[in-house]
């Protein structure tokens, strides 16, 4: 039986039901016809230029993106701005475009993290919204080591890694939030973590952390710190699909930033 992409837009929501995103987030289904045949599917970080025209190139039938397209909402699709481009190319060409955005952070992007780098989660840092995680390591590291080991399993960026505080610092306890994750500083305090590992992290956030005496810190960019979920939204999906659409993972950096000098 032929799939459609309504029917991926159910076996999405069954793996990353839309309620547990924040009432802020914007998932789901945003362009397309859900009664469409699927046959292919693609995984990227952000629905953009590169990742659309690379969808169009490997011709798939729906882009599944970790981040929604119109998170801020919009009142026009106009060809004269990115957004309206790209919505535009994607209609023409028959590309569907659906996101899961915290409702996979809630499901499965503190999991993705965690196996690459052996931290083993007992909780969620932010008990809240269920977002993020603490855990720890099988054998102690130093920082050092441990940022190695991040360095070593995310993709890499010209952006790199950055690590805030003493290197020698023993760390077993770990808490993760991929993404933009300064305003939980200090649930890691709380939770009792060596160091924190997120993205996007501010001077003045960062700093007084530090020079508090907070834990430890790891700062990935946003997109390669986000990147391993599409592999578990990839398994995910295909688990409930039976394999009977094809798919890839973009590895196409959609950071902002392209050199360091």
């Amino acid at each position: 039986m032929a799939v459609t992409v309504g029917d991926v837009v159910v076996a999405m929501e069954r793996k990353f039901p839309p309620e547990t995103a924040e009432p802020w987030d914007r998932v789901g289904l945003t362009v397309g016809d859900p009664g469409a045949p699927c046959s292919r599917i693609g995984f990227a970080i952000d629905p953009c230029e590169a990742t659309i025209s690379e969808a169009i190139g490997e011709k798939a039938d729906l882009l599944i993106t970790h981040h929604p397209l119109y998170l801020r909402g919009t009142h026009t699709v106009v060809t004269t701005d990115a957004k309206g481009r790209w919505t535009t190319r994607m209609i023409k060409a028959g590309l569907a475009q659906f996101s899961a955005h915290t409702n996979a952070d809630v499901a499965a992007s503190t999991g993705a993290l965690a196996d690459l780098l052996g931290v083993r989660v007992n909780q969620p840092l932010d008990t809240d919204s269920g977002i993020g995680g603490v855990g720890t390591l099988e054998e102690p590291v130093t920082l050092a080591e441990f940022a190695a080991r991040v360095s070593d399993v995310l993709p890499k960026v010209p952006a790199g890694i950055l690590v805030g505080g003493d290197m020698d610092r023993i760390i077993s306890t770990v808490a993760i939030c991929s993404g933009s994750g300064d305003s939980l500083l200090n649930a890691a305090n709380k939770a009792g973590a060596d160091v924190y590992l997120t993205a996007d992290l501010r001077h003045h956030p960062a700093t007084d952390h530090l020079w508090d005496g907070g834990c430890a810190l790891v700062c990935a960019t946003h997109w390669a710190s986000e990147w391993p979920v599409l592999g578990a939204m990839e398994r995910l999906l295909s688990e409930e699909l039976g394999g009977a659409v094809s798919t890839y993972i973009s590895t196409i950096p959609t950071d902002p930033w392209v050199a360091r000098l």
